[in-house]
């Protein structure tokens, strides 16, 4: 069954016929920044409204970024662009993606399949032929996603290490503190109380962000005054200066 699915998807993904390669792929803008309210839940992401234009129709569509409508918006500002990809003629069933092209192939399926059914003679191997052989087995695909997605990591990673220091501060205030609850499989509970911060930078944008680790106290942060360094050309990319 792996073998078809992979040999589906590999067939499918060149002709351009994938669930992934039809749908289609925007860019929208945030129009408004709502702000949260103190204690509410952190699922949905910054509350905004976004909106694009469907290319096939022309139509002007406005959406909002409830649960359930792809990745969350962690920073949020008037005019900040917003990937949004949608079937095709469907544009209310949208879902928002940070890195538009990503994906677009459709491979994540045939590429499990794959992985699936290599991981059959590694098991077998490390059985019949004694432990060692299923660190040296499994080491060949974790070889080949790090080959893969670390030049495309690397970037993303330099600029957040450069942030403390690529621009002055600014004076932010914690607007509010969410609150969220879960429990896992074994029944155990769990709690997070992330802080959301509001700051405008040196340009004049007004920003409403969920607070980076590292925030002492982050429970009881409410009303709190922080220091806030970002990158001069992504005011996401943002730290909190201790």
């Amino acid at each position: 069954m792996f073998g078809t699915v992979a040999v589906v998807g590999y067939a499918r993904s060149p002709a351009g016929t994938t669930k992934a390669q039809r749908a289609v792929r925007v860019v929208g803008r945030i129009e408004r920044v709502r702000e949260p309210r103190h204690g509410s839940s952190a699922r949905g992401g910054t509350s905004v409204v976004v909106a694009f234009r469907d290319p096939s129709s022309g139509e002007e569509v406005a959406v909002t970024n409830d649960t359930g409508h792809g990745e969350r918006i962690r920073a949020a500002w008037a005019g900040r662009e917003i990937g949004v990809r949608y079937p095709r003629g469907r544009p209310h069933a949208y879902r928002f993606v940070h890195d538009l092209p990503q994906g677009g192939r459709g491979l994540g399926w045939p590429n499990l399949a794959v992985f699936l059914i290599y991981v059959g003679p590694v098991v077998f191997a490390a059985i019949d032929r004694s432990w060692p052989w299923a660190p040296i087995g499994a080491g060949g695909p974790w070889t080949a996603v790090t080959a893969l997605y670390l030049p495309q990591v690397a970037p993303v990673v330099n600029r957040r290490l450069d942030a403390p220091t690529s621009r002055l501060p600014v004076q932010g205030r914690v607007i509010a503190v969410l609150a969220d609850t879960g429990t896992d499989s074994e029944g155990f509970t769990s709690s997070s109380h992330p802080p959301v911060i509001a700051f405008t930078t040196h340009e004049g944008t007004a920003v409403t962000a969920y607070c980076p680790d590292g925030l002492p106290h982050h429970a009881k942060s409410y009303g709190r005054g922080v220091t806030i360094r970002c990158t001069p050309d992504d005011p996401a990319v943002l730290t909190t200066d201790l």
